[in-house]
């Protein structure tokens, strides 16, 4: 699919190093927004992280919420690997999308994984290569969809990070109102975690998720966990005080660069 149009900020009058771009998705059948931070890097093949937000959010919660891109400089100051922050809405649907291909509502699933990923590709083609690195993580909803998303295109990631995560479809009914058969899909299984990590056998990218002791979802990534433990597959999984806020968020997505960087840094020294 080819995207139909971009329209794109300029950066005279946007705030430093941000970039907004607004895309028209022939699988959402709309105009759906991104912020990129860093947007003025001019290193080639630079690696790519895609943050996904939860419900009620949009494309300017990670950033204006969570203060990630303050998070981002700090850690840049420290060492951290320079990578383009990629955060795109969900595609606006209700409360939330669950970044899932919904029959008849919209392929939210691949607004991310086309619309986006081509759009990035579009602007920066300098510095986003074939040799570009993607990552992608997420809060809440956007957890669920970053676990989703790297479990069924391992191919795509090298790394996937989540932060306090919807792990179930069910968990949705905790944040929103509209009934769970709103979220059908196509295929039964398609809305499955597990479905996904036991398909994806062969290649699977670096995992690691984490939820606060206090959160509503603990016990659900709590069993994430244990059936990723029973299944053998390689992850890490880290609990700490707190609970489902950007409090949270803006403190524990540094867990989440300084994963990637280690992946960049491990892929640097082996070349």
């Amino acid at each position: 699919m080819s995207l139909l149009r971009l329209e794109v900020s300029d950066p005279q009058f946007t705030p430093a190093h941000t970039r907004y771009i607004s895309i028209h998705s022939s699988h959402l059948g709309g105009r759906h927004d991104v912020s990129v931070y860093n947007a003025d890097t001019t290193q080639r093949d630079i690696p790519v992280v895609i943050l996904l937000h939860g419900v009620y959010g949009n494309h300017w919660v990670w950033m204006n919420l969570g203060g990630v891109h303050k998070v981002y400089e700090q850690l840049r100051a420290e060492g951290l690997e320079e990578f383009l922050l990629v955060m795109p809405s969900d595609g606006g649907l209700l409360d939330g999308s669950a970044y899932l291909p919904l029959a008849d509502k919209g392929n939210y699933e691949q607004w991310i994984m086309d619309d986006v990923v081509n759009a990035i590709k579009t602007l920066h083609p300098s510095q986003v290569t074939d040799k570009s690195r993607w990552y992608i993580s997420g809060l809440s909803m956007g957890g669920y969809g970053a676990l989703r998303l790297g479990a069924k295109y391992p191919e795509c990631f090298s790394g996937v990070s989540a932060h306090s995560s919807i792990t179930q479809l069910d968990d949705m009914a905790q944040f929103v109102e509209t009934p769970l058969s709103f979220y059908r899909c196509e295929e039964p299984r398609e809305a499955d975690l597990l479905h996904w990590f036991d398909k994806t056998t062969d290649t699977r990218p670096a995992l690691r998720f984490d939820c606060g002791t206090d959160d509503s979802l603990i016990d659900a990534n709590r069993w994430l966990h244990q059936q990723l433990v029973t299944r053998k597959i390689s992850h890490e999984y880290q609990e700490y005080a707190g609970t489902h806020e950007w409090a949270y968020w803006h403190e524990h997505v540094a867990e989440s660069f300084k994963w990637f960087s280690a992946i960049e840094k491990r892929h640097k020294s082996a070349v």
